[in-house]
């Protein structure tokens, strides 16, 4: 296994780990024995446990802000692209449920305000600008945006802190509601809403 395979093996072990227990409950040797190495491997990598898991939060961080950057930097209108975020963040959950138990649970020394948090404020400034274009373009006032785009990241942000153990219904649909939901206000629902994206 060359340097780079095992620094992969050790990450994706000790995210299994950090997800199952936590940064407190995981121990060096139940990484090192999960690995079929010895500690000084994993000291050899990261320096220690923190980071190791350090580098987990780093990892997944990136993973997940890079889907949802992508899901609104695309050329669309802004129902669309709320549809989007929200299916990206839902997908996250879905395909690296380790991860986003990760970055739900500790704050990583490196960001002491918590990971998921810090993502938070990214995604939250990117939607906020796509709202205040919106709001702007419709008369409203374009410094609501920020209001807004604080509300709709944390409606989506909870769901998927809901979603990440219930998975009922399939994320399609729990995005269909959360875009009725945010798009239509409560006074404006839908009884059966369809995402507008779908192809």
């Amino acid at each position: 296994m060359t340097g780079q395979q095992r620094r992969s093996q050790l990450i994706g072990i000790g995210r299994a780990h950090f997800a199952a227990k936590g940064l407190d409950g995981t121990t060096i040797e139940e990484i090192a024995a999960s690995a079929g190495v010895s500690k000084p491997v994993i000291y050899e990598h990261f320096g220690s446990k923190e980071g190791l898991y350090r580098q987990v939060v780093e990892t997944e961080f990136r993973i997940l802000l890079d889907s949802i950057t992508e899901a609104l930097s695309t050329e669309a209108k802004p129902r669309v692209l709320v549809e989007r975020a929200a299916l990206a963040l839902l997908g996250y959950i879905e395909e690296r449920t380790d991860g986003f138990r990760i970055l739900m649970r500790d704050a990583p020394p490196s960001q002491p305000e918590g990971a998921f948090s810090t993502l938070l404020s990214h995604v939250t400034a990117r939607v906020e600008h796509l709202l205040s274009d919106e709001f702007a373009r419709r008369g409203f006032s374009a410094a609501d945006g920020a209001m807004y785009a604080q509300m709709l990241v944390g409606m989506v942000a909870m769901t998927g802190q809901w979603w990440l153990d219930s998975r009922e219904p399939d994320k399609r649909a729990v995005a269909a509601h959360l875009v009725n939901l945010a798009w239509n206000g409560l006074t404006g629902l839908q009884k059966e809403p369809e995402l507008r994206s779908d192809g």
